[in-house]
C-alpha cells in the first residue's frame, strides 16, 4: 500500500525529549513510529498491547489450512506494542476518541428524528418532543437569573464565574440529598418511562397492554452536570406506531398529548431512597420540567428548534462529565486523601467527601458510593435510549470497521476464506515523552478521520 508523504512540523511550545528522541532516530524506528501513531486519528491515550496476529490461507475445498498469508507481532513494532485507541467518551480524557463518540451519538439522535441508518424518513412525522429534567433543590446556589436581576447575594455573576452553581451558605446545603440523588437519577428516569407509557394509555383510552398494539414510546436521553453538580436529563421523545420507527403513530397521537403525558408522569413519578440516621430520603424530579415541540420557535432565544439543533445539543454532553461542571475529577479515586493534592472547587470536594463517607455505610453498598464519588454519586450511563428509537452506537462502530477493512481490501485484496490466530495482552496505557511529542506534530493518516461520520 502506497505512503502518502506529508510534511511534518515539530514547531511546539513544549521542549522536545531530544535524548529519546536521538535513540529513535539512531535506531531507524523514528519514521515507522510515525507512521503507527498517525493511525491513531489523533488518540492521546492509546492502549498499548503485547501479542501476535497471524492470518491463514483456507482451501474452500478441502478446508484445510494453508500458508501464512500476514504475521503481526508487537515486538516487531516500531512502538514495541500494538497501539490501538482508548475510544473514552470524555472530552477531559482523549479530544480525539471523545470527538468520535459525539459524531457517533449526533448520528445517533439525528437517524431518530429524521430517518437514515436504518431508521426510515418518515419518522420525521410523528409526534416528538425535547424535553429537560432537573433535579430539585438541596439549597440556594449562586446563579444567573433569567429576567436580568442579580444574584441573591446581589451580584451579576458572569457565565464563566467559578461561583455559579456553589451554595450560598455551604453550612446549610444538603450534601447527602445531592449525591444521594445523582445515585438515584438512573432508576427514577427508568421508573419515569414506565409512568410515561401509562399516562399515554390514559390519554388514548387504552389498557398500557392495548397500547403496545396501537403505539410505541420511543427516547433518547443523556446526562447533564448542571454547575451545582446535580444531574439532570435531556431526552429526545417520540410516539411511533406498534411496530417503533417502522410503522406510522396511530392518528390521536399528537406532539400536545405527549407533552401533557410527560408532564403528569414526571410529577408522579419517585423512588425511595436509603433511611440515614431517621431521615427517609425520597427522589423525584425537580419543579423546572421543560417539554418543548421539536421544529418550534420557541428554542434558543427564538430560533427553530429543529432535528440538527436537537442532535447537537444532546451529543454534546454525551462527551461530558462532572469535570466540565464542576471541576470535579474525569477517573476514580484510590484513596480519599488524594482530594488535598486536587486543584477542585471546594463545592466539588465536599461532594465527593460526602459520597466517599456515605460509601462506607454497609446499608448503602449496593449505590458503590466510593467507586463513583468521582462522579458526584451517579453511575448511570450518560447516553441511553429505547430499543426501536434508532440505530445503535454498537452498529455505528461496526459500520465504520468494515468501512476501513474495505478500504484496506481494495488496496490488497485478500483470499475469499482465511483462518486468523491473535492473541492479545494488556501492556499499559498512554505514550511516552517522545511519542506524544511526536504525536502532537503529526496529522492521522487517512482512513482514521475522514471516515468519523460514515456508518
Amino acid at each position: 500500500m502506497p505512503v502518502r508523504r506529508r510534511t511534518v512540523i515539530f514547531a511546539r511550545a513544549t521542549p522536545p525529549p531530544l535524548p529519546e528522541l536521538s535513540n529513535l532516530a539512531a535506531g531507524g524506528t523514528l519514521p515507522g513510529i510515525l507512521r503507527q501513531l498517525s493511525g491513531l486519528g489523533g488518540c492521546t491515550h492509546p492502549i498499548r498491547l503485547d501479542g501476535h496476529r497471524t492470518e491463514y490461507d483456507v482451501d474452500t475445498a478441502t478446508g484445510e489450512i494453508g500458508r501464512v498469508l500476514h504475521h503481526l507481532d508487537s515486538g516487531d513494532l516500531p512502538a514495541g506494542q500494538l497501539l490501538v485507541r482508548c475510544n473514552n467518551r470524555r472530552t477531559t480524557r482523549c479530544p480525539a476518541c471523545s470527538e468520535v463518540y459525539r459524531r457517533d451519538t449526533f448520528q445517533l439522535i439525528t437517524a431518530g428524528l429524521r430517518g437514515g441508518k436504518g431508521t426510515p424518513e418518515h419518522v420525521a412525522t410523528h409526534p416528538r418532543v425535547f424535553a429537560t429534567f432537573t433535579a430539585p433543590g438541596f439549597g440556594p446556589v449562586h446563579n444567573r437569573r433569567t429576567d436580568g436581576r442579580p444574584c441573591r447575594c446581589g451580584t451579576q455573576h458572569d457565565q464563566e464565574d467559578g461561583q455559579l452553581g456553589t451554595p450560598l451558605n455551604p453550612a446549610t446545603y444538603d450534601y447527602e440529598a445531592a449525591v444521594l440523588w445523582n445515585a438515584h437519577a438512573g432508576p427514577l428516569w427508568r421508573r419515569f418511562s414506565i409512568y410515561l407509557r401509562r399516562e399515554v394509555s390514559k390519554r388514548a383510552g387504552l389498557s398500557q397492554r392495548e397500547l403496545r398494539d396501537h403505539a410505541r414510546v420511543s427516547f433518547a436521553k443523556v446526562a447533564e452536570y448542571q454547575k451545582r453538580g446535580a444531574v439532570h436529563f435531556h431526552a429526545v421523545i417520540r410516539i411511533d406506531g406498534p411496530g417503533g420507527g417502522e410503522t406510522p403513530p396511530p392518528s390521536w397521537a399528537t406532539a400536545e398529548l405527549l407533552t401533557d403525558a410527560i408532564g403528569a408522569a414526571a410529577s408522579k413519578v419517585r423512588v425511595d431512597g436509603p433511611t440515614i440516621d431517621g431521615r427517609a430520603h425520597v427522589f423525584a424530579f425537580g419543579r423546572q420540567l421543560d417539554v418543548r415541540t421539536i421544529r418550534s420557535a420557541d428554542f434558543n432565544d427564538g430560533q427553530e428548534l429543529t432535528e440538527r439543533a436537537v442532535a447537537a445539543y444532546i451529543a454534546k454532553y454525551a462527551t461530558k462529565g462532572s469535570e466540565t461542571a464542576t471541576g470535579a475529577l474525569d477517573r476514580p479515586l484510590k484513596f480519599v486523601a488524594e482530594l488535598a493534592q486536587l486543584d477542585i472547587s471546594e463545592h466539588a470536594r465536599r461532594l465527593i467527601r460526602t459520597a466517599w463517607a456515605l460509601g462506607a455505610r454497609k446499608d448503602l453498598e449496593h449505590l458503590r458510593l466510593r467507586a463513583w464519588a468521582h462522579m458526584l454519586g451517579f453511575r448511570g450511563h450518560f447516553s441511553t435510549k429505547s430499543r426501536r428509537y434508532s440505530t445503535t452506537l454498537g452498529a455505528l462502530r461496526d459500520a465504520r470497521a468494515e468501512w476501513r477493512r474495505a478500504q484496506a481490501a481494495a488496496n490488497a485484496p485478500a483470499p475469499e476464506t482465511t483462518y486468523v490466530l491473535a492473541h492479545w495482552v494488556f501492556a499499559g496505557t498512554g505514550l511516552s515523552d517522545a511519542e506524544a511529542w511526536l504525536a502532537a506534530s503529526i496529522e492521522p493518516a487517512p482512513g482514521t478521520e475522514g471516515e468519523l461520520t460514515r456508518g
